[in-house]
Protein backbone atom coordinates (compact mmCIF):
# COMPACT_ATOMS: atom_id res chain seq x y z
CA UNK A 1 0.00 0.00 0.00
CA UNK A 2 1.08 3.54 -0.98
CA UNK A 3 0.73 7.24 -2.18
CA UNK A 4 0.98 8.11 -5.26
CA UNK A 5 -0.20 11.86 -5.15
CA UNK A 6 -1.12 14.28 -3.12
CA UNK A 7 -2.90 17.34 -3.31
CA UNK A 8 -3.03 20.50 -1.33
CA UNK A 9 -5.39 23.53 -1.18
CA UNK A 10 -5.67 26.26 1.33
CA UNK A 11 -4.19 23.52 4.17
CA UNK A 12 -2.38 25.64 6.80
CA UNK A 13 0.40 27.45 4.79
CA UNK A 14 0.04 25.35 1.45
CA UNK A 15 -2.24 27.88 -1.11
CA UNK A 16 -2.08 25.09 -3.50
CA UNK A 17 0.65 21.96 -3.81
CA UNK A 18 1.15 18.64 -5.76
CA UNK A 19 3.36 15.92 -4.92
CA UNK A 20 4.45 12.92 -6.92
CA UNK A 21 5.88 10.26 -4.22
CA UNK A 22 8.68 7.78 -4.46
CA UNK A 23 7.49 4.12 -3.42
CA UNK A 24 9.93 3.96 -0.60
CA UNK A 25 11.67 7.10 0.70
CA UNK A 26 9.99 10.83 0.46
CA UNK A 27 11.84 13.63 2.20
CA UNK A 28 10.66 17.10 2.86
CA UNK A 29 13.78 19.87 3.55
CA UNK A 30 13.97 23.15 3.92
CA UNK A 31 14.14 26.03 6.93
CA UNK A 32 12.20 25.85 10.27
CA UNK A 33 8.62 27.08 9.59
CA UNK A 34 7.97 26.57 6.06
CA UNK A 35 5.48 23.78 6.39
CA UNK A 36 7.46 20.81 5.64
CA UNK A 37 5.60 18.94 9.03
CA UNK A 38 1.96 20.45 7.83
CA UNK A 39 2.56 17.88 4.55
CA UNK A 40 2.83 15.08 6.93
CA UNK A 41 0.13 16.14 8.95
CA UNK A 42 -2.14 15.79 5.61
CA UNK A 43 -1.15 12.42 5.24
CA UNK A 44 -2.25 11.97 8.87
CA UNK A 45 -5.74 13.47 7.82
CA UNK A 46 -5.94 11.07 4.87
CA UNK A 47 -6.04 8.41 7.45
CA UNK A 48 -7.71 9.31 10.52
CA UNK A 49 -9.64 12.56 9.35
CA UNK A 50 -7.64 14.88 11.99
CA UNK A 51 -4.61 16.54 12.83
CA UNK A 52 -1.95 15.45 14.77
CA UNK A 53 -1.37 18.95 15.49
CA UNK A 54 -4.33 20.79 15.98
CA UNK A 55 -7.42 19.19 16.90
CA UNK A 56 -9.84 21.65 15.28
CA UNK A 57 -10.45 22.08 11.53
CA UNK A 58 -11.56 25.58 11.77
CA UNK A 59 -7.45 26.44 12.55
CA UNK A 60 -6.23 24.48 9.96
CA UNK A 61 -7.72 26.49 7.13
CA UNK A 62 -5.25 28.97 5.49
CA UNK A 63 -5.71 32.52 6.37
CA UNK A 64 -8.32 34.40 4.72
CA UNK A 65 -9.82 31.41 2.92
CA UNK A 66 -12.96 29.61 3.72
CA UNK A 67 -12.02 25.84 3.18
CA UNK A 68 -9.04 23.31 2.72
CA UNK A 69 -8.78 20.30 0.71
CA UNK A 70 -6.76 17.73 0.86
CA UNK A 71 -6.47 14.55 -1.87
CA UNK A 72 -4.56 11.44 -1.60
CA UNK A 73 -4.47 9.23 -4.66
CA UNK A 74 -3.64 5.81 -3.49
CA UNK A 75 -2.78 2.20 -4.47
CA UNK A 76 -4.18 -0.39 -1.77
CA UNK A 77 -4.36 -3.63 -3.04
CA UNK A 78 -3.45 -3.15 -6.42
CA UNK A 79 -6.41 -0.87 -6.96
CA UNK A 80 -6.09 2.80 -7.52
CA UNK A 81 -8.16 4.76 -4.64
CA UNK A 82 -8.83 8.51 -4.43
CA UNK A 83 -9.60 9.90 -0.95
CA UNK A 84 -11.02 13.63 -0.37
CA UNK A 85 -10.88 15.38 3.16
CA UNK A 86 -12.94 19.17 2.27
CA UNK A 87 -13.81 21.16 5.74
CA UNK A 88 -15.46 24.10 4.91
CA UNK A 89 -16.21 26.84 7.59
CA UNK A 90 -20.03 26.63 7.11
CA UNK A 91 -20.23 23.63 5.77
CA UNK A 92 -18.10 21.20 8.09
CA UNK A 93 -16.28 18.12 7.65
CA UNK A 94 -16.84 15.71 4.41
CA UNK A 95 -14.24 12.73 3.55
CA UNK A 96 -14.70 10.62 0.37
CA UNK A 97 -13.28 7.23 -1.11
CA UNK A 98 -13.95 7.07 -4.53
CA UNK A 99 -16.07 10.25 -4.87
CA UNK A 100 -18.38 8.32 -2.09
CA UNK A 101 -18.96 9.87 0.83
CA UNK A 102 -19.00 8.14 4.16
CA UNK A 103 -21.88 8.20 5.98
CA UNK A 104 -19.61 7.73 9.44
CA UNK A 105 -16.14 9.14 9.15
CA UNK A 106 -15.18 6.27 11.61
CA UNK A 107 -15.46 3.57 8.77
CA UNK A 108 -12.74 4.94 7.37
CA UNK A 109 -10.17 4.29 10.32
CA UNK A 110 -8.14 1.28 9.54
CA UNK A 111 -8.24 1.53 5.49
CA UNK A 112 -5.10 3.14 5.57
CA UNK A 113 -3.17 2.31 8.20
CA UNK A 114 -0.35 5.10 9.52
CA UNK A 115 2.72 5.53 12.26
CA UNK A 116 3.89 8.78 13.25
CA UNK A 117 7.13 9.27 14.97
CA UNK A 118 7.45 12.97 16.11
CA UNK A 119 8.54 15.71 18.60
CA UNK A 120 5.14 15.25 20.47
CA UNK A 121 5.40 11.72 21.51
CA UNK A 122 7.40 13.06 24.55
CA UNK A 123 3.98 14.02 25.61
CA UNK A 124 3.73 9.77 26.08
CA UNK A 125 5.93 10.15 29.16
CA UNK A 126 5.02 13.32 30.84
CA UNK A 127 1.62 13.68 30.20
CA UNK A 128 -1.28 12.45 31.88
CA UNK A 129 -2.66 8.80 31.33
CA UNK A 130 -4.97 10.00 28.55
CA UNK A 131 -2.39 10.50 26.40
CA UNK A 132 -1.16 6.55 26.85
CA UNK A 133 -4.47 5.06 26.47
CA UNK A 134 -5.16 7.34 22.87
CA UNK A 135 -1.54 5.50 21.81
CA UNK A 136 -3.13 1.76 22.86
CA UNK A 137 -6.28 3.12 21.44
CA UNK A 138 -4.79 4.23 18.17
CA UNK A 139 -3.06 1.03 17.33
CA UNK A 140 -6.05 -1.42 18.05
CA UNK A 141 -8.48 0.66 16.41
CA UNK A 142 -6.78 0.62 13.10
CA UNK A 143 -7.22 -3.37 13.27
CA UNK A 144 -10.30 -3.77 15.30
CA UNK A 145 -13.62 -2.24 14.22
CA UNK A 146 -15.39 -3.59 16.90
CA UNK A 147 -12.85 -2.24 19.36
CA UNK A 148 -13.56 1.54 17.66
CA UNK A 149 -17.22 1.18 18.32
CA UNK A 150 -16.74 -0.17 21.59
CA UNK A 151 -14.50 2.84 22.62
CA UNK A 152 -16.76 5.20 20.59
CA UNK A 153 -20.35 4.26 22.58
CA UNK A 154 -18.31 3.53 25.85
CA UNK A 155 -16.94 7.78 25.64
CA UNK A 156 -20.51 8.29 24.86
CA UNK A 157 -22.53 6.59 27.46
CA UNK A 158 -19.70 8.05 30.34
CA UNK A 159 -20.42 11.80 29.00
CA UNK A 160 -24.19 11.18 29.50
CA UNK A 161 -23.67 9.08 32.97
CA UNK A 162 -21.33 12.31 34.17
CA UNK A 163 -23.91 14.85 33.02
CA UNK A 164 -26.48 12.97 35.18
CA UNK A 165 -24.27 13.41 38.08
CA UNK A 166 -24.15 16.47 37.70
CA UNK A 167 -28.15 17.26 36.80
CA UNK A 168 -29.71 14.61 39.47
CA UNK A 169 -29.12 16.57 42.89
CA UNK A 170 -32.06 15.55 44.91
CA UNK A 171 -34.01 14.34 42.70
CA UNK A 172 -31.90 10.53 41.83
CA UNK A 173 -33.49 8.11 39.15
CA UNK A 174 -31.86 4.50 39.98
CA UNK A 175 -32.86 3.37 36.35
CA UNK A 176 -31.54 5.51 34.15
CA UNK A 177 -28.19 4.84 36.17
CA UNK A 178 -28.51 1.14 35.63
CA UNK A 179 -29.01 2.16 31.97
CA UNK A 180 -26.04 4.14 31.69
CA UNK A 181 -23.61 1.55 33.92
CA UNK A 182 -25.04 -1.09 31.34
CA UNK A 183 -23.48 0.66 28.44
CA UNK A 184 -20.40 1.12 29.64
CA UNK A 185 -19.83 -2.36 31.31
CA UNK A 186 -20.70 -3.72 28.01
CA UNK A 187 -18.21 -1.95 26.30
CA UNK A 188 -15.84 -0.98 28.78
CA UNK A 189 -14.86 -4.86 29.09
CA UNK A 190 -14.70 -5.45 24.78
CA UNK A 191 -12.03 -2.14 25.25
CA UNK A 192 -10.52 -4.18 28.29
CA UNK A 193 -9.93 -7.34 26.86
CA UNK A 194 -8.81 -5.48 23.73
CA UNK A 195 -6.49 -3.53 25.37
CA UNK A 196 -4.77 -6.27 27.31
CA UNK A 197 -4.53 -8.61 24.92
CA UNK A 198 -2.23 -5.53 22.69
CA UNK A 199 -0.06 -5.37 25.56
CA UNK A 200 0.83 -8.34 25.87
CA UNK A 201 1.72 -9.35 22.32
CA UNK A 202 2.99 -5.31 21.90
CA UNK A 203 5.60 -6.05 24.52
CA UNK A 204 7.48 -8.67 22.89
CA UNK A 205 8.31 -6.34 19.59
CA UNK A 206 8.43 -3.23 21.84
CA UNK A 207 11.71 -5.10 23.74
CA UNK A 208 13.04 -5.87 20.10
CA UNK A 209 12.81 -2.60 18.58
CA UNK A 210 14.49 -0.78 22.18
CA UNK A 211 17.25 -3.28 21.90
CA UNK A 212 18.06 -2.87 17.95
CA UNK A 213 18.05 1.03 18.39
CA UNK A 214 19.73 1.65 22.12
CA UNK A 215 22.25 -1.40 21.59
CA UNK A 216 22.21 -1.34 25.40
CA UNK A 217 21.35 -3.91 27.93
CA UNK A 218 18.85 -3.05 29.95
CA UNK A 219 15.72 -4.00 29.46
CA UNK A 220 12.75 -2.00 29.42
CA UNK A 221 9.41 -2.77 30.45
CA UNK A 222 5.90 -1.72 29.86
CA UNK A 223 3.02 -2.38 32.49
CA UNK A 224 -0.66 -2.14 31.65
CA UNK A 225 -2.67 -0.77 34.64
CA UNK A 226 -6.35 -1.05 34.75
CA UNK A 227 -9.16 -1.60 37.62
CA UNK A 228 -10.42 -4.77 36.10
CA UNK A 229 -7.67 -6.65 36.50
CA UNK A 230 -8.28 -7.23 39.96
CA UNK A 231 -12.04 -6.20 39.76
CA UNK A 232 -15.77 -6.67 37.94
CA UNK A 233 -16.44 -3.31 36.29
CA UNK A 234 -20.49 -3.67 37.41
CA UNK A 235 -18.78 -3.90 41.04
CA UNK A 236 -17.11 -1.20 40.65
CA UNK A 237 -19.75 0.78 39.21
CA UNK A 238 -22.37 -0.10 42.05
CA UNK A 239 -19.80 0.17 44.80
CA UNK A 240 -18.69 3.59 43.68
CA UNK A 241 -22.15 5.28 43.41
CA UNK A 242 -22.47 7.07 46.54
CA UNK A 243 -18.36 8.69 45.80
CA UNK A 244 -19.61 9.05 42.46
CA UNK A 245 -22.92 10.91 43.27
CA UNK A 246 -20.50 12.76 45.38
CA UNK A 247 -17.83 14.11 42.97
CA UNK A 248 -20.56 14.32 40.49
CA UNK A 249 -18.24 12.10 38.08
CA UNK A 250 -17.68 8.83 37.10
CA UNK A 251 -14.49 7.28 39.35
CA UNK A 252 -14.05 4.22 38.21
CA UNK A 253 -14.01 2.24 34.64
CA UNK A 254 -11.84 2.01 31.84
CA UNK A 255 -11.19 5.18 31.28
CA UNK A 256 -8.62 5.03 33.93
CA UNK A 257 -6.38 2.71 32.79
CA UNK A 258 -2.98 3.59 32.33
CA UNK A 259 0.32 2.22 30.28
CA UNK A 260 3.32 2.25 32.99
CA UNK A 261 6.94 3.42 31.27
CA UNK A 262 9.95 1.75 33.19
CA UNK A 263 13.28 0.99 32.58
CA UNK A 264 15.63 -0.87 35.25
CA UNK A 265 12.26 -1.45 37.45
CA UNK A 266 12.11 2.42 37.71
CA UNK A 267 9.46 4.93 36.11
CA UNK A 268 10.65 6.28 32.55
CA UNK A 269 9.85 9.71 33.45
CA UNK A 270 12.35 10.14 36.86
CA UNK A 271 14.89 7.36 36.01
CA UNK A 272 15.34 7.86 31.93
CA UNK A 273 18.32 9.47 30.48
CA UNK A 274 16.76 11.77 27.62
CA UNK A 275 18.58 8.96 25.14
CA UNK A 276 17.15 5.94 26.23
CA UNK A 277 13.55 8.35 26.27
CA UNK A 278 14.03 9.24 23.26
CA UNK A 279 14.87 5.32 21.94
CA UNK A 280 11.89 4.27 24.51
CA UNK A 281 9.51 6.39 22.64
CA UNK A 282 11.13 5.65 18.69
CA UNK A 283 10.85 1.78 20.08
CA UNK A 284 7.08 2.76 20.87
CA UNK A 285 6.11 3.60 17.20
CA UNK A 286 8.12 1.26 15.34
CA UNK A 287 6.76 -1.73 17.76
CA UNK A 288 3.43 0.00 16.79
CA UNK A 289 4.29 -0.24 13.30
CA UNK A 290 5.32 -3.95 13.58
CA UNK A 291 1.70 -4.57 15.28
CA UNK A 292 -0.48 -2.77 12.46
CA UNK A 293 1.47 -4.59 9.61
CA UNK A 294 -0.20 -7.84 11.26
CA UNK A 295 -3.09 -6.87 10.15
CA UNK A 296 -1.92 -7.34 6.11
CA UNK A 297 -1.26 -4.25 5.34
CA UNK A 298 1.90 -2.34 5.82
CA UNK A 299 1.06 1.19 7.20
CA UNK A 300 2.72 4.24 5.73
CA UNK A 301 5.54 5.42 8.37
CA UNK A 302 6.25 8.87 8.70
CA UNK A 303 9.23 10.32 10.80
CA UNK A 304 8.95 14.15 11.55
CA UNK A 305 12.33 15.85 12.95
CA UNK A 306 13.71 12.91 14.57
CA UNK A 307 17.01 13.03 13.09
CA UNK A 308 17.53 16.58 15.29
CA UNK A 309 16.33 14.61 18.25
CA UNK A 310 18.64 11.18 18.28
CA UNK A 311 22.31 10.86 18.19
CA UNK A 312 24.24 9.69 15.40
CA UNK A 313 23.93 6.07 16.12
CA UNK A 314 20.72 5.69 16.84
CA UNK A 315 19.78 7.23 13.82
CA UNK A 316 21.75 5.30 11.95
CA UNK A 317 20.06 1.81 13.41
CA UNK A 318 16.88 3.42 12.78
CA UNK A 319 17.74 3.94 9.37
CA UNK A 320 19.10 0.58 8.45
CA UNK A 321 15.54 -0.93 10.10
CA UNK A 322 13.32 0.96 7.63
CA UNK A 323 15.86 0.21 4.53
CA UNK A 324 15.05 -3.50 5.53
CA UNK A 325 12.23 -4.08 2.20
CA UNK A 326 10.83 -6.90 4.01
CA UNK A 327 9.37 -4.68 7.21
CA UNK A 328 9.40 -1.26 5.86
CA UNK A 329 7.50 -0.08 2.51
CA UNK A 330 6.38 4.10 2.43
CA UNK A 331 8.69 6.65 3.97
CA UNK A 332 8.00 10.21 4.73
CA UNK A 333 10.69 12.12 7.03
CA UNK A 334 11.54 15.98 7.16
CA UNK A 335 14.77 17.22 7.77
CA UNK A 336 16.26 21.09 7.14
CA UNK A 337 19.23 19.70 5.27
CA UNK A 338 18.61 17.90 1.71
CA UNK A 339 22.39 17.29 1.53
CA UNK A 340 21.84 15.26 5.05
CA UNK A 341 19.30 13.09 3.52
CA UNK A 342 21.04 12.15 0.64
CA UNK A 343 24.17 10.91 2.51
CA UNK A 344 21.37 9.60 4.96
CA UNK A 345 19.97 7.45 2.09
CA UNK A 346 23.20 7.00 0.14
CA UNK A 347 23.00 3.98 -2.33
CA UNK A 348 19.28 3.87 -2.44
CA UNK A 349 19.28 7.27 -4.99
CA UNK A 350 16.33 4.82 -7.11
CA UNK A 351 14.01 4.60 -4.19
CA UNK A 352 14.20 8.25 -2.76
CA UNK A 353 12.95 11.70 -3.52
CA UNK A 354 13.48 14.70 -1.67
CA UNK A 355 10.77 17.88 -2.24
CA UNK A 356 12.38 21.42 -1.44
CA UNK A 357 9.66 22.64 1.25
Amino acid sequence: MRIKRLTLVNFKNHESREFLFSKRINCFTGCNGVGKTNVLDALYYLSFSKSFLNPTDNQNIRNDEEFFTIRGVYDIDEMEENIVLNFNKTKGKSLKRNDKEYEKISDHIGLIPLVIINPQDIKLIFDGSAERRKFIDSAVSQKDTKFLTALQNYNRALIQRNKYLKSANSIFDPSLMLMWNMHLISNGNIIFQGRKKFIEKFTIEFQKYYSLISDQKEIPELKYYSQLLTSDLEELLETSLEKDRALQYTSCGIHKDDLLFEIGELPLKNAGSQGQQKTYLAALKLAQFSYLKQSGKTPILLLDDILDKLDSQRVKRIVNLILEENNFEQIFITHTSSSDMKELFLGHEDDFEVFEI
